[in-house]
C-alpha cells in the first residue's frame, strides 16, 4: 500500500485564504475556484455553522462569489449536494501529477491523505474573518482509498452517476484520471475497518496537523519520527534531498517543498504508516454503523 499526502482545498496560491477551523473544532475544507463549472458555491453545503458561500464571500472580501463555480473535487462527502443513485466518492487528477502518481504505481487499494491550509475564523460585525495573531497551518482533512481508477483519457462507457465530476470536461488532457472510493476502509494486516473508504475528519485535532507546532512557515512539518527516511528504502517522494529532514525529541521535521501536489510514500518501506493511519481514522472521523 502506498499513502499519498495530496495537497487539495484553498491556499495561499488557489483561493489565496485558508480554509476555516470555528471556534468549537470544525474545520471545512473550502474547494477551489472554477469557471467553467456548472456547480456554483451557493449550491453546496457543509459541515460548518456557515454556508460555502457566506465563507468563501467573506474570507475572500467579496473576491470569490457565492455565484462562482466551484470545483468540487475531491468529492468525498455524500451530503455536499444532490446525488444520484450508486454514488461514490471521487477525486480526480491529471496531467503532471497523475503523471506522477503512474510513475509511482499507484493502484487499487492506496490511499489519498487531502491536506489544506488552515485557519481559525471569527464572526465579527456580521461577517467572518482571520483571527488576528493565528498563524496559517497545514493539516489532514481527509482520505479515499482506491478501489477503482478511470482513465477518462479513454473512450469507454462511464458510470451516469460520476458525469458530473468536473474532470469530465471537453478540454483535452493528455492523462485524466478517476480514483473511486471503495465501500470501507481495508488496510494490510488490519482487514476492513468500519469505516468508509473515503471520508472526512469533521474536527480540527493536534493529531491531524502537520506543521510543527509554533512554526511561522506552514511548509515546516512535524511528522512522527518513523517517517525519517535514514536507513530505508525509499523517501517520500519529492523529499530526496537530504537537507530537507533532521531529526528533534518531538519527531521527524521536515522543510515540504512549495507547490507539490502528490507525495507519495510507500508502506512496504515504513509498515509504520499502516496503524498511524488506522489510528487517524479511529480518533477523528465517524464510524460507519
Amino acid at each position: 500500500m502506498r499513502i499519498i499526502f495530496s495537497r487539495k482545498g484553498f491556499d495561499s496560491a488557489t483561493g489565496r485564504v485558508p480554509s476555516p477551523i470555528f471556534r468549537d473544532d470544525q474545520m471545512l475544507s473550502l474547494p477551489i475556484p472554477d469557471e467553467t463549472s456548472e456547480f456554483k458555491y451557493r449550491g453546496i453545503t457543509g459541515n460548518s455553522p456557515a454556508s460555502i458561500a457566506e465563507l468563501v464571500r467573506d474570507l475572500t472580501n467579496g473576491r470569490i462569489k457565492p455565484n462562482n463555480g466551484v470545483h468540487l473535487d475531491p468529492d468525498l462527502d455524500c451530503s455536499r449536494r444532490p446525488r444520484d443513485s450508486g454514488w461514490r466518492p471521487l477525486f480526480g487528477q491529471a496531467d503532471a501529477a497523475q503523471s506522477h502518481l503512474e510513475n509511482r504505481g499507484i493502484r487499487r487499494g492506496d490511499i489519498f491523505l487531502f491536506f489544506g491550509l488552515f485557519r481559525r475564523v471569527e464572526r465579527v460585525g456580521g461577517s467572518w474573518r482571520n483571527r488576528r495573531n493565528e498563524r496559517a497551518k497545514h493539516v489532514i482533512w481527509g482520505w479515499l482509498q482506491i478501489d477503482e481508477m478511470i482513465d477518462l483519457s479513454q473512450p469507454r462507457s462511464y458510470p451516469a452517476w460520476a458525469l458530473y465530476h468536473p474532470h469530465f470536461s471537453p478540454k483535452p488532457r493528455r492523462k485524466n484520471m478517476l480514483y473511486v472510493a471503495g465501500r470501507a476502509l481495508d488496510l494490510p494486516g488490519l482487514g476492513k475497518l468500519r469505516f468508509g473508504g473515503a471520508g472526512i475528519f469533521p474536527r480540527f485535532a493536534t493529531g491531524l496537523q502537520l506543521t510543527a507546532p509554533d512554526c511561522e512557515r506552514a511548509s515546516s512539518w512535524l511528522l512522527p519520527v518513523w517517517i525519517h527516511p535514514k536507513g530505508r528504502e525509499s523517501i517520500l517522494t519529492y523529499h530526496g534531498n537530504s537537507k530537507r529532514w533532521k531529526v528533534d525529541p518531538q519527531g521527524a521535521v521536515l522543510s515540504t517543498v512549495g507547490r507539490g501536489q502528490e507525495f507519495v510514500l510507500d508502506c512496504e518501506h515504513y509498515p509504520e504508516a499502516v496503524d498511524w493511519l488506522a489510528n487517524l481514522v479511529k480518533r477523528y472521523s465517524s464510524r460507519i454503523d
